[in-house]
């Protein structure tokens, strides 16, 4: 049998260039504008067709002058048709496919910004992305980004501003990160509230700047969030920063707490001198892992007797909020590793924190903002529901759960 091999010799090959040419997207390339062209007369028939049968006597008069489009494929030239009324009355097709200032298709700025979401720089942008746009990559200059950013920013405010009635949050999540503002201002601390609602799916509930984490900066977030319709949720976790909880408990006084296993560890172990610490993590672990809130009482007491003479304020660190370090076995056993840390959101702010460390902080508070939610918006596509889902409906029933079962009634 004869086998026949293509010569492909004579493709485009960019010496200086990092663009990869290949036979697909040339020939992809070659019919985009033939297939933009007809989808372009497609619908403009559609809407005419529609006037007619409103009554407007409307005839085709040539097309706009043609302007470079840039797409997933490079650079299309398009011509938008256009028609025009008998009687001369005004009428203007305004196509859906390619709007009247539209530049770039969508994609392409998907691109950029997912790009530049994932730690490239401004400047470098261009250059990755000239691996699939060839030439076209050189449109996208900072300038370029700095639309998209001013875009964020129009989204943040209406975010910010959103209606949050409809979300019926079983368990709410509270941290902060600290964000570098370029120039010699302070870091803004970004506070950030996260929960699950009583479908087991997580959101991103609020997000705003405030002042090292104060009572006053989250009072002023959670109001904002009731005054929007949030209602209650049944457990709040976090850390041990006082300001949260002291807001948490004038705002949604019937909120219980759960504090964060890794950082209480954390803050007992540094009480602890490092020969120690190892033997103590396994203590601390024995307590938080225990199967009831006996047992875990018994391990916290034992803890207490081993390193109470040596270390009294390491004991004191843990036992001081034992109560809110051992809420979660009045929840259903599988929700114990959501609940026991704030991991969920720690998780998120590890792609916030790779991000801002590579552009060396934002411009402004403005910008940190926009960029901390397109971030989070960006880890939400990756996030899965809770485990024991069917159990967060006994929850908002009002079942009791002792040691992390349902006391149903007999």
């Amino acid at each position: 049998m004869t086998m026949l091999t293509p010569d492909l010799s004579s493709r485009p090959v960019a010496s200086d260039s990092t663009y990869v040419a290949d036979p697909i997207t040339q020939l992809l390339r070659g019919h985009a504008r033939e297939l933009i062209a007809a989808a372009l007369e497609a619908e403009v028939a559609l809407v005419m067709n529609q006037l007619k049968r409103d009554g407007v006597d409307v005839v085709r008069n040539g097309y706009l002058p043609e302007r470079e489009l840039t797409t997933a494929v490079g650079d299309v030239t398009v011509a938008v048709p256009r028609f025009r009324s008998k009687d001369g009355e005004p009428v203007t097709f305004t196509s859906s496919m390619v709007p009247k200032y539209l530049r770039r298709s969508t994609s392409v700025d998907a691109w950029a910004a997912f790009a530049y979401l994932k730690g490239i720089s401004e400047g470098d942008v261009a250059s990755v992305l000239e691996v699939v746009l060839g030439e076209s990559a050189k449109k996208l200059t900072p300038a370029v980004l700095g639309e998209l950013k001013s875009a964020w920013t129009r989204e943040f405010h209406e975010w910010h501003q959103r209606d949050l009635s409809a979300l019926n949050l079983v368990y709410l999540y509270a941290d902060g990160i600290y964000q570098k503002i370029r120039g010699d201002h302070p870091k803004v601390c970004v506070l950030v509230l996260m929960g699950v609602d009583e479908d087991g799916e997580k959101h991103l509930v609020a997000l705003d700047d405030g002042v090292r984490e104060s009572t006053q900066s989250w009072r002023e977030m959670l109001l904002g969030a009731k005054s929007r319709g949030l209602a209650a949720p049944q457990l709040a976790i976090g850390d041990g920063a006082l300001g949260f909880w002291g807001a948490l408990d004038e705002v949604f006084p019937d909120t219980r707490h759960q504090r964060c296993w890794m950082h209480k560890s954390g803050n007992v172990l540094n009480y602890l001198p490092t020969s120690t610490q190892a033997k103590a993590k396994v203590d601390l672990h024995q307590i938080w892992m225990a199967e009831s809130r006996e047992n875990a009482e018994t391990a916290m007491g034992l803890f207490e007797e081993k390193y109470g003479a040596k270390y009294p304020r390491a004991v004191e660190c843990l036992t001081k909020d034992a109560k809110a370090l051992l809420a979660f076995y009045d929840f259903p056993a599988e929700h114990w590793v959501h609940i026991r840390t704030t991991n969920p959101i720690e998780s998120t702010f590890s792609t916030m924190r790779h991000r801002t460390r590579r552009v060396k902080g934002a411009f402004s508070r403005e910008s940190a903002l926009s960029m901390m939610l397109q971030l989070g918006l960006e880890a939400k596509k990756h996030w899965h529901r809770i485990a024991g889902v069917e159990r967060l409906g006994q929850l908002i029933e009002g079942v009791n759960f002792v040691d992390g079962i349902a006391q149903l009634a007999a």
